[in-house]
């Protein structure tokens, strides 16, 4: 009797690596064993950066809503903590849009908490 191996398995799994692959440069697109590591490779970056950009965008917020504020003659922090103490609950990245592209809701924001 021959010997049964499960080819169509082992084809699907070696045609997604290959279709993850594509675009790479030489052989990380054309060999497989290379290609699976390069595909490997890039997922663990990929789910390290979507934590990353998580970080970067809120230090981003901070630093616009700090330089609006600072416009305004108030720093960040009293900023925030006058926002917890009135309890407005408008988050950094609502108010970090408000900063560039509303000054004067930002500037009616900063009024309410002084």
């Amino acid at each position: 009797m021959p010997r049964s191996v499960n080819a169509v398995a082992s084809r699907r799994r070696r045609k997604r690596i290959m279709n993850l692959a594509k675009g790479y440069w030489g052989s990380r697109s054309k060999v497989y064993t290379i290609a699976k590591n390069t595909v490997e490779k890039g997922l663990q970056y990929a789910y390290r950066d979507r934590k990353t950009k998580k970080r970067e965008f809120r230090a981003l917020w901070i630093q616009r809503i700090n330089a609006g504020a600072r416009q305004h003659g108030i720093s960040y922090s009293q900023l925030i903590g006058k926002l917890a103490a009135k309890e407005i609950g408008l988050n950094r990245k609502v108010l970090a849009d408000l900063a560039m592209n509303n000054p004067d809701a930002f500037k009616a924001i900063i009024d309410a908490v002084k």
